[in-house]
């Protein structure tokens, strides 16, 4: 009998010796317990007629065959009592079976509390699991690649960083014959869904090598050295099938730095599964040919120790694709789909700018989830366009009913942003606009830009708060100044766009080439100012200043533009989302390109 029932055996055992205990000690039979001038008054007052002594326990029988019980040093008023009120009593030897209970019971509980604990460790493991299963390691072994770089797009740099590893892989002693140390470990930094796990499987694939995955949070557990042990257990399975990977995922939730401010402790059950993983990395014992892969997108969190060459000598960068990388992306993931004609997909990598691989291969899944629901044979571009506002803006929200006024409103509102972007040559083309409720919105308006940009001019950052404030002005023009919330969105984010040219980027006339603030990023983000109060009104005049300007430009061009303005706010209530081409047919060409 094993796990469950034999758990519940002991239980009962357990259970029986308590029942036994409060059955069997007399203490537990009395009806009443009350202290000894009590118990002599009433003895005075006849309502106690039979008295019983056991060593200092009193117990009293009332005439109702009730027991009163009481507990006395000093029985000289209690003999008087019962003399001159001719009660009888007689005398027992204390009872020994309840002390010999009590210190079974003292002596037994905690050996009970330790069979179980151990037990408890033992079939930690599950289904009748033994304490060496607890301490092994849960990663998972792959024997086979089904993964190579050709499954891999959009990160040719990290790619090629990563060949050299496939070459020792598949020959090491051609690496090691001039006296040359293969790497003992490969840090892969980058936000999620870049990439990171498909690298590292392609590069076991590509080298034909046993590759064990585990996740960082696996090693860390309540009991004190099983993660080590999981670590070690770790490092010798990859010893007896080298060369071979380790691939250690989210690896920053085992090497955060050590020391300073920790919920545990200075010295918890992480930071010694932390010194296990650095000393089988680089320690006395010889790893050669096991290559460690860790991946985070936290990398300033990592204790430095982690990041010394030595652990890993490599670190690669897996950034997500511009332009060129998305549409590798997309034809990857485009394999064993049916694209229609229509289907561009280099017109899809130009309009999902800042994705991810992860975001354009979910984009894909839902373009051909929606024309299968169509009873499609193909993709076609209108399916992945529908995917692409999905995925970017969120479902529609057809349950949103507007009255005539407020669809009325936010016509007008999504046309100002429209009629901005569309005149102002520094914003990106408007490709989209819609007022059907998506996501948190009741309108939207989307830019498709020309191309990636690495850095933002102080035009286009000024441009693009004009754009924002397109929305406010168009309700100011139709309403004056009983505006609605609806712009509250906007204002965020173009005061947030101001308040970074001013502070992070010198962008301000007034308070020339320097930042303000002083951000330092650790266990806790703290941000606290570095200037004087005198500093921070002039933030405020610049901050002001910006946005003032881009307001007065905007109300200026909207009023020109008030023709236009309406007859694109009418255009959207009729047809509620409108596309380039039919934009342009209401505005005109656009006059000049971003």
């Amino acid at each position: 009998m094993r796990g469950k029932p034999m758990f519940l055996v002991w239980l009962l055992i357990l259970g029986a010796v308590l029942a036994a205990f409060f059955m069997m000690d007399p203490a537990r039979t009395q009806t009443q317990e009350v202290s000894i001038s009590e118990f002599i008054n009433r003895v005075e007052t006849g309502e106690v007629t039979s008295v019983t002594i056991s060593g200092d326990h009193v117990r009293g029988t009332t005439p109702s065959h009730g027991t009163v019980t009481t507990y006395v040093t000093d029985r000289t008023e209690l003999n008087r009592a019962m003399r001159e009120h001719h009660v009888s009593y007689r005398e027992e030897p204390p009872s020994q079976t309840g002390n010999m209970l009590m210190l079974l019971l003292k002596l037994g509980l905690p050996i009970l509390l330790l069979v179980f604990l151990f037990r408890a460790v033992k079939n930690a493991g599950g289904g009748g699991g033994t304490l060496k299963q607890v301490m092994s390691s849960k990663a998972t072994l792959h024997t086979e690649g089904k993964v190579t770089f050709n499954d891999v797009a959009g990160v040719d740099e990290a790619k090629e960083e990563c060949k050299d590893l496939v070459q020792y892989l598949k020959d090491p002693a051609k690496f090691m014959k001039l006296g040359g140390r293969p790497p003992k470990g490969v840090l892969m930094l980058g936000e999620t869904g870049c990439g990171k796990t498909l690298l590292a499987r392609a590069i076991a694939g590509e080298a034909g090598v046993p590759f064990f995955s585990a996740d960082a949070s696996s090693f860390v557990e309540m009991f004190v050295g099983v993660g080590a042990a999981r670590v070690r257990d770790l490092f010798e399975n990859a010893s007896k099938r080298k060369p071979c990977i380790i691939f250690i995922d989210e690896i920053d939730a085992v090497g955060k730095s050590r020391g300073g401010i920790t919920v545990g402790g200075g010295h918890d059950e992480r930071e010694q599964t932390l010194n296990q993983l650095l000393i089988c990395m680089d320690g006395f014992q010889g790893n050669e040919g096991v290559i460690v892969i860790g991946a985070t997108n936290r990398p300033e969190v990592l204790d430095k120790a982690l990041l010394r060459p030595g652990r890993f000598n490599r670190h690669v960068v897996v950034p997500k694709p511009d332009i060129n990388g998305r549409l590798a992306i997309l034809k990857v993931h485009a394999r064993g789909k049916p694209l229609g004609p229509d289907a561009d997909l280099s017109i899809v990598a130009r309009g999902t700018p800042g994705m991810s691989g992860a975001d354009l291969e979910n984009l894909l899944n839902e373009a051909a989830l929606q024309a299968s629901k169509l009873n499609k044979t193909q993709i076609e571009m209108a399916d992945i366009e529908y995917a692409r506002y999905k995925v970017l803006m969120g479902p529609e929200r057809k349950g949103v009913v507007m009255s005539e006024e407020e669809k009325n409103i936010v016509a007008h509102h999504e046309a100002g942003h429209t009629v901005i972007g569309w005149y102002t040559p520094e914003c990106d083309p408007v490709n989209h606009v819609t007022i059907v409720a998506r996501g948190q919105a009741l309108g939207l308006t989307w830019t498709l830009p020309v191309q990636d940009r690495k850095l933002a001019r102080r035009s286009q950052l000024l441009a693009e708060i004009k754009m924002l404030y397109g929305g406010r002005v168009a309700e100011e023009m139709l309403l004056g100044n009983d505006f609605t919330t609806g712009a509250g969105n906007d204002l965020m984010r173009l005061t947030a766009i101001a308040k970074h040219m001013v502070t992070d980027y010198g962008m301000a006339d007034e308070l020339g080439q320097r930042t303000f603030g002083d951000k330092q990023q650790g266990w806790f983000e703290q941000s606290q100012n570095d200037y004087s109060d005198e500093t921070a009104a002039a933030i405020d005049r610049e901050i002001k200043k910006l946005t003032s300007t881009c307001y007065d430009d905007v109300k200026r061009m909207l009023t020109e533009k008030k023709e236009l303005l309406l007859a694109l706010a009418a255009a959207l209530r009729e047809k509620e989302s409108l596309g380039a081409a039919e934009i342009e047919a209401i505005l005109g060409p656009r006059p000049v390109t971003a």
